[in-house]
């Protein structure tokens, strides 16, 4: 059945488009009562060179609709609705849709809750949404068309309803993971988590220098950095041009070795084989001319790759990181949680630098979540120090604040 075709009465449709201003002004209203929503985007990264939200799925009780903003173009009567903290909102994998719905519509979310990082707490292997769905329900997704462009308009009725799918299964998943949390007292520790997760944002793009964004170039010499750098600049207005992701002019692996073998003529660069004869013939001349202009650069006009340098840790503290890991490990198998997820490196680092006497100590320290004080902060303080932990009166109400 074509979509125009379906029961325009949302108690009686299973699946719905929302591509008017008016569908979307019927919709929001029949939302507000909900409580819990689950909600799924999908976007055109892979076919652009800026990216764009192409399609909202939103699912609740005899609900299901997908939001098509390209149609839609203001989408302001949603905010309220994920702004409130008393619906709930169910992702999977939120990261990247919390950035993009605040990058595109300017919409905050509150009342969060991601079946991923849930999934993550309860010690399950594999957490993708198809595994867990198989995994609870039997159910195969398919995922076919999740490499899809779905800035193109008209959607096939296909695409349309694989993406109404991977929706509709998110409250059913937290009705078992909630309970599962509940079992293990670990809830609270994933809300947290949540609300920490909800506060993510996008970065501004492409901020010079782009050598920055590159893995391994630091390692170049500052002459080569000067030539990834203009090259770099180089890809990004041609990308811009094209409309394309910068990997589909030419990916991040070639840009670094062409910058390091920095070639000064079209039959060099052909016999390196990093770019393809289609890549040599369109991009070739201009490279090489980039390269070769670069290389004149007088030295103290070279850009210089920013080092962090570590401090050397003293051996007590390194004593300390030693006994936190295998204290970590050992909880970590206790609790079948991935050791990364209970507490991980950078944290137990800053643990054994800070050197916590007291639960109090543990707030200043960067990342540190409530439900890790609460949890193990007697415990890490006691390893630490073999006279004990005195936990303090009251301590346990200002955690809860």
């Amino acid at each position: 059945m074509s979509v125009k075709k379906k029961n325009k009465d949302y108690k009686n449709e299973s699946r719905r488009i929302i591509d008017t201003q008016e569908k979307l002004e019927a919709f929001a209203e029949k939302i507000e009562g909900q409580k819990i929503i689950g909600v799924d985007l999908e976007a055109d990264s892979m076919y652009h060179f800026k990216e764009k939200v192409c399609l909202i799925q939103m699912s609740a009780t005899n609900l299901n609709v997908v939001i098509d903003p390209l149609q839609v173009h203001d989408l302001s009567i949603l905010k309220p609705i994920f702004f409130s903290h008393d619906i709930i909102k169910i992702f999977h994998g939120s990261d990247y849709d919390i950035r993009s719905l605040h990058r595109d519509f300017g919409i905050i979310i509150n009342g969060l809750f991601d079946t991923q990082l849930a999934g993550m707490f309860l010690g399950i292997e594999k957490t993708g949404l198809d595994a867990l769905v198989k995994k609870y329900f039997n159910i195969d997704l398919d995922k076919k068309y999740q490499k899809k462009d779905w800035s193109q308009r008209p959607l096939p009725e296909e695409m349309i309803e694989y993406a109404a799918n991977d929706v509709k299964y998110l409250i059913l998943l937290v009705e078992i993971f909630k309970k599962k949390l509940k079992e293990k007292k670990r809830l609270s520790w994933v809300l947290e988590e949540c609300e920490i997760l909800s506060k993510v944002r996008c970065n501004p793009p492409f901020q010079s220098p782009l050598y920055l964004k590159i893995k391994g170039a630091g390692k170049l010499s500052p002459k080569h950095l000067a030539v990834l750098e203009a090259i770099l600049q180089f890809r990004l207005k041609i990308a811009q041009q094209k409309d394309k992701p910068l990997y589909k002019i030419i990916n991040n692996a070639s840009m670094l070795n062409i910058a390091r073998s920095s070639p000064e003529s079209i039959r060099i660069l052909e016999n390196t084989k990093i770019l393809s004869k289609k890549q040599v013939s369109i991009y070739g001349e201009e490279l090489v001319q980039i390269i070769k202009k670069n290389l004149k650069i007088p030295e103290n006009s070279l850009p210089v790759y920013p080092k962090k340098r570590s401090a050397t840790l003293k051996p007590s503290i390194l004593q300390r990181i030693k006994a936190l890991k295998a204290w970590r490990d050992s909880k970590s198998s206790q609790y079948e949680i991935t050791a990364g997820i209970l507490c991980n490196n950078a944290l137990i680092k800053s643990i054994a630098i800070h050197n916590p006497a007291r639960i109090e100590d543990f707030y200043s320290i960067n990342y540190i979540r409530k439900w890790q004080i609460t949890e193990f902060g007697c415990e890490i303080v006691s390893l630490l120090r073999p006279q004990g932990c005195n936990q303090p009166s009251g301590i346990n109400k200002k955690l809860k604040s």
